[in-house]
């Protein structure tokens, strides 16, 4: 049996207090409202006429009790991984589809994908699990295996059909990557990877919100070259720093098209600014590589395909290789221990 989406709805988050149990509000929060949740809830100048001032004055201050729960639940799990950036269309999940099929393909790691793209949820149909459905047990809801050693956890599993939309606000998104965190039966991970929607907003300080007391080794930010995606990308490197997030590294995406044919590259989007190499010079964080655009890469995503094991020999998948060695080397691993030999460049 599927669980439901009526999940219970806590509060936004800001990334200066803990998540904490929400009043029941009788107006939406004004603009410059400091949050529920926040300690100055009520007290604030900000909060002076607004018709929810009692009620967050006299509501109950302090950590949430889900949190220990939480950090309980996922202490079985090695790594844990963001994958960020501040601009939408960059190839975030994509990136994460083929990240965690290069981890999975050493048999001796257990690799997991949570997607918390709660509106636009494409890591099942990438994976090529998108009509399956999640199972409860007594132990939690059990991911969605794609392989032995390879699991999804995506809201698309709880949906009625494939193209219902979810309109939620900020509280029932942050509801359910609780959930995701609290009652999924994860097991024991070697690496988890959270796939996370564009911007610096509710569900990336949710995440990192509940997911602090267990530890987060950091953060995979993503780019394409061009200036546009970088000005976005600059925010997020701000907002890890703010939210004290390790930035492991920046990778170009989409960085040339190589031809399938003859394997010549051509610039798509030119790096007018110096690109992703430039930005993490700048900025003063790792940069791990540029892996360039190959069509095969889009037809493996809608047909549910392994990009990496089918064109291991690509272009793209030698560059994701050497991706991959770089977010080891930044988490103090040996390359061995990640990638299967025989996959080695």
């Amino acid at each position: 049996m599927a669980p439901s989406l009526e999940v219970e709805e806590p509060t936004a988050v800001d990334m200066s207090a803990p998540l904490k149990n929400p009043p029941k509000l009788v107006a939406p929060e004004p603009e410059h409202c400091p949050g529920p949740a926040s300690d100055q809830a009520g007290l604030n100048d900000a909060c002076a006429g607004c018709p929810n001032q009692k009620i967050c004055a006299s509501a109950p201050k302090g950590p949430d009790p889900d949190i220990p729960l939480i950090t309980a639940r996922l202490a079985s799990i090695k790594h844990k991984i963001l994958i960020l950036s501040g601009k939408g269309g960059v190839g975030k999940s994509t990136f994460t589809t083929m990240f965690a099929h290069a981890l999975a393909s050493n048999p001796d790691s257990q690799v997991a994908i949570m997607d918390t793209d709660i509106c636009g949820p494409s890591i099942p149909k990438m994976m090529g699990v998108e009509d399956e459905s999640i199972h409860i047990s007594n132990a939690g809801w059990s991911p969605v295996w794609v392989a032995d050693n390879l699991g999804v956890m995506s809201v698309q599993f709880m949906l009625p059909g494939r193209d219902d939309a979810v309109i939620w606000r900020g509280p029932k998104k942050n509801g359910l990557i609780k959930q995701f965190l609290k009652d999924v039966e994860w097991g024991e991970l070697d690496f988890l990877l959270v796939d996370t929607p564009p911007g610096t907003s509710d569900e990336h300080l949710s995440v990192n919100s509940y997911l602090k007391e267990s530890g987060v080794d950091g953060a995979v930010l993503l780019t394409t070259p061009q200036e546009v995606a970088l000005l976005d990308v600059r925010k997020e490197i701000d907002f890890c720093r703010k939210a004290g997030i390790r930035v492991l590294g920046l990778v170009e995406n989409m960085s040339g098209f190589v031809c399938p044919k003859c394997a010549h590259q051509s610039l798509i989007f030119k790096p007018t600014t110096g690109g992703a190499r430039k930005l993490a010079a700048e900025t003063g964080v790792p940069y791990l590589g540029a892996v360039p655009l190959d069509p095969r890469i889009g037809m493996a995503c809608d047909y549910g395909e392994s990009f990496f094991d089918s064109f291991a020999d690509s272009p793209a998948c030698r560059a994701l290789k050497g991706v991959v060695k770089r977010v080891a080397e930044e988490l103090g691993l040996e390359s061995d221990d990640v990638l299967a030999e025989e996959v080695e460049s």
